[in-house]
């Protein structure tokens, strides 16, 4: 997604910029722009088409639950009169639109079969189903879901996908999104470390994970925490220290008895077993690395596995020191303090 069009000015330069260079790198990228469900603001996803010379699909979204309704003081003639008006407009000029209807996850079933019923005669080749604020459970989903491939098939269409736009409000972004696959959903929508409005999106790195590890992919992402590094480091959001995978503690293991396990499996030079033993997700499946540390939960195992890992000797008086002030401390030592306590 490359922006919204109907902000104006930069966001309609940015947007242009950016499909150009999906367009001259040849790069295997979809390209497509939120605009509401108006003519004035799809109008000029037009001219970005013919200028970028790839095509830009429009996501047209407009609200659907009641409470959005009341809030708009929008009628639902109102609501289908625009869908109509917006979507042939953009038929007319031969753009493809994902038919979005914000809040579906709060709406009325007869809304949204009206509004979608709607969209699709005039041209939705998708229907995007929303959890806007983040309202909805995975057990919600799979219903929700079944319902929309319902009224999709009552149109008599053929093609049209479904798509999943899920928030992390009640932190179920990606436990909804992986029920919206299991349910028969086409595309699943996702941001970066789930930044987004409020809360934020379905977290796109975070999803990836689970989707391989349930086998739904296959993908190499060994390459994901260069992609979650650089997207933190230029939309300037620090990743928690607890961020699942990639979070700087995601693979740290201090405590005794756990690193004892996963000490044992690297004597026995087994990176699978160690990758496993003690994680429910494999580290180097994502091109990271266990990481043994020492605190004041650590047994001397630990101690003696850093230093060889860092190449000290582990002579029993410097292991007895290191361990001594591990005990005493009320936090993990950094591998600058031990490196300094080695010296």
């Amino acid at each position: 997604n490359l922006g919204l069009p109907g902000a104006g000015g930069r966001p309609r330069e940015d947007i242009t910029k950016l499909a150009k260079h999906i367009a001259d790198n040849k790069l295997n990228i979809g390209a497509n722009v939120a605009c509401r469900t108006v003519v004035t603001d799809i109008e000029p996803v037009v001219e970005m088409t013919q200028a970028a010379g790839i095509p830009i699909e429009v996501c047209a979204f407009i609200g659907s639950s009641y409470i959005r309704q009341y809030a708009e003081d929008w009628t639902l003639e109102r609501m289908l009169n625009n869908t109509r008006d917006a979507l042939q407009f953009a038929r007319d000029n031969n753009l493809q639109v994902m038919y979005v209807t914000e809040d579906t996850t709060r709406a009325t079933p007869e809304t949204l079969r009206a509004l979608y019923t709607t969209a699709i005669e005039h041209g939705a080749i998708r229907a995007c189903v929303c959890d806007t604020v983040g309202h909805a459970t995975p057990h919600g989903v799979h219903s929700l879901i079944r319902f929309i491939r319902e009224v999709v098939n009552e149109t008599g269409v053929e093609g049209v996908k479904i798509d999943w736009h899920g928030h992390r409000d009640r932190d179920l972004d990606v436990a909804n999104s992986i029920a919206a696959y299991e349910a028969g959903v086409d595309r699943i929508h996702a941001a970066a470390l789930g930044i987004g409005e409020r809360c934020g999106n379905t977290s796109m790195d975070l999803l990836l994970v689970n989707l391989k590890l349930i086998g739904a992919i296959e993908n190499d992402l060994t390459l994901l925490p260069d992609y979650v590094g650089a997207v933190s480091e230029g939309c300037h959001v620090p990743i928690p220290r607890n961020y699942p995978v990639f979070g700087s503690d995601a693979f740290e293991t201090a405590t005794g008895v756990h690193a004892a396990a996963v000490i044992k499996a690297f004597r026995k030079k087994d990176n699978w077993l160690a990758n496993r033993v003690y994680s429910g997700v494999p580290a180097d499946e994502f091109g990271l690395a266990q990481k043994i540390s020492v605190g004041p939960m650590s047994g001397k195992s630990n101690v003696i596995f850093w230093l060889e890992q860092n190449q000290i000797s582990p002579t029993e008086e410097l292991v007895t020191k290191i361990f001594d002030r591990a005990k005493k401390a009320d936090r993990l030592l950094s591998d600058e303090e031990l490196h300094e306590m080695a010296r």
